[in-house]
């Protein structure tokens, strides 16, 4: 794992602000976002958030979010 990841994951999020997208009509069964700074986010199972949030440089997440509004994912 690269520093800027190993960072995320060195992150306390204790105190985050977890959102659902406001498009989703099931938001007890989405995931949630977290803001980290300077683009990075964590994300969350809302069902189950027990469960240690997965961590995305705002690279990766950049990365993502084009692919799927480029239909990457479906």
């Amino acid at each position: 794992m690269d520093a800027e990841k190993t960072d995320l994951y060195a992150m306390d999020l204790t105190d985050v602000q977890w959102v659902v997208s406001s498009h989703s009509p099931y938001r007890e069964l989405c995931v949630e976002v977290a803001e980290l700074g300077g683009g990075a986010v964590a994300i969350r199972d809302s069902k189950n958030t027990d469960l240690p949030p997965l961590r995305f440089t705002a690279a990766e997440w950049a990365a993502f979010r084009a692919g799927v509004r480029d239909g990457e994912f479906g």
